[in-house]
């Protein structure tokens, strides 16, 4: 098998400094009929041990959401800048936000909003890459395609430093694999190998027979079949010389081993049987594809997935270069609006919201100037460019402080104000809240040392006071 060679991280890797030491055992092999059961497991101790690991539902706009037109308008600057939009109040005092999201400003008082954030890449593939995985430069060997020089995803990081064996995955990415013609970076595990990637769902849940087809039992095959097969195996398994073992192995047993526990376990399965929820409940979300996977979301964390991404759309969804206003007013508020004010109340009424960090977040934003070009193929005066220099994440429970703004932007919304803070601080918050020490170590598949996140959180989002 060709080993791909995978190279440090220099911005993330620091020599000398002492990281959590965790143990390694492993046991396992092949099995005859190509499956195995490895007994893989990774101990590590946190600093902080007694931080209870919560979970998160990171909501990705995926094509970058326009800041001025949403979270942080302008009213006060030229026309080309603040556009046609105006704010409103929100229940949070002094808070306001676009007046075309009137449920969320209803809840203001939930969620924080940080208006500085800011990278250096307003290129789509690589920016998605530093906020899906919390970096800030892209690691060596990376490029705009995915590969296994690419950093992890959240939750691959999560599978690497915390496996689970109950069945239950420890990350899930719905309902589209973000792609231009190649992957784009930052939806697996990157340099840790494909045994750590997530699971990955690739099936809109608004559809009328959504399954996660990948979960559900063979007809005639019940559970306590698969349980005999299991232990088949396993005692075959145990047979196996260590020479006949390698990594392409060890790679594909992984995944029967996590087949074969999400399908014994009825939580995961279940959680994909939209059509459990009442009709009120899908209506209240939205009858569309972002409404669904939100409520596809709040039944994965309900079954004990500690992290969700859910993509707001198609790749590039909110890559509006033309009809800038048009495309958010008609197409794109509206759903998302709706979609995460019932997210909040659903998580608040279930008692989930208060251990679950709702986060949500673009790649980057849009230029402040209407019609702005900064090198892209599109230039339309109604629409709005890429631009990284300045751009919103908002954030509600799991401790968040609600009814607050953090940070500020220029008079035109083009870089912060005041402190920035990067995709890095955006990972170590989010490591935080899934109790990670940001500071924990990896190792590559050439078993080099790396630091998973250079980062720091973003503490006024828990304690209120401005950094």
């Amino acid at each position: 098998m060709p080993t791909c060679a995978p190279s440090r991280l220099e911005s993330q890797s620091w020599s000398g400094s002492r990281f959590p030491r965790r143990t390694l055992l492993h046991a396992g092999g092949l099995a005859t009929m190509g499956l195995g059961l490895p007994e893989l497991l990774r101990q590590r101790a946190m600093a902080g041990g007694n931080q209870r690991r919560q979970n998160v539902i990171l909501v990705f706009l995926t094509g970058a959401p326009s800041h001025l037109d949403m979270f942080d308008l302008k009213p006060e600057a030229p026309a080309e800048v603040r556009g046609t939009f105006n704010p409103i109040a929100t229940s949070a005092p002094g808070v306001e936000i676009c007046e075309h999201l009137p449920l969320l400003a209803t809840r203001a008082h939930q969620f924080a909003i940080v208006r500085s954030m800011t990278h250096d890449l307003p290129g789509h593939e690589q920016a998605t890459h530093f906020v899906l995985t919390g970096i800030d430069r892209l690691p060596v060997g990376a490029t705009h395609m995915a590969s296994r020089n690419d950093w992890p995803c959240y939750a691959s990081a999560l599978n690497y430093l915390q496996p689970r064996q109950d069945g239950i995955p420890n990350g899930v990415l719905l309902p589209t694999y973000l792609h231009n013609g190649y992957g784009f970076s930052g939806q697996d595990a990157g340099v840790l190998g494909a045994r750590f990637d997530p699971l990955h769902v690739k099936q809109d849940p608004n559809a009328e027979k959504f399954r996660f087809d990948s979960l559900q039992l063979p007809q005639g095959v019940t559970t306590g079949a698969l349980l005999d097969r299991r232990r088949l195996l396993a005692e075959l398994d145990s047979h196996c010389q260590p020479a006949e073992r390698s990594r392409q192995y060890s790679e594909f047993d992984s995944y029967q081993q996590e087949a074969f526990s999400m399908l014994s376990t009825s939580a995961v399965g279940r959680a994909f049987h939209l059509d459990e929820e009442s009709t009120e409940v899908r209506e209240r979300y939205g009858r569309h594809q972002f409404g669904q996977s939100l409520l596809l979301a709040r039944r994965l964390v309900e079954a004990g997935v500690p992290i969700v991404q859910a993509n707001m759309g198609t790749m590039n969804n909110w890559d509006t270069h033309n009809s800038n206003f048009t495309q958010l007013k008609d197409r794109l508020l509206p759903p998302f609006d709706r979609g995460v004010a019932t997210l909040l109340d659903d998580l608040g009424e279930r008692g989930l919201l208060e251990h679950t960090l709702v986060v949500l977040v673009g790649e980057f934003g849009r230029t402040p100037k209407l019609g702005g070009n900064v090198g892209t193929p599109s230039y339309v005066p109604d629409g709005r460019d890429h631009w990284s220099g300045a751009f919103f994440a908002v954030f509600a429970g799991a401790g968040v402080q609600g009814g607050q703004v953090i940070g500020s932007s220029d008079a035109i919304a083009a870089y912060p104000a005041t402190r920035p803070y990067r995709p890095s601080d955006l990972g170590a918050t989010i490591y935080r809240t899934l109790g990670i020490d940001p500071e924990s170590e990896l190792r590559d598949r050439l078993n080099r040392p790396l630091r998973l996140n250079a980062g720091e959180i973003i503490e006024p989002l828990f304690t209120g006071a401005v950094s």
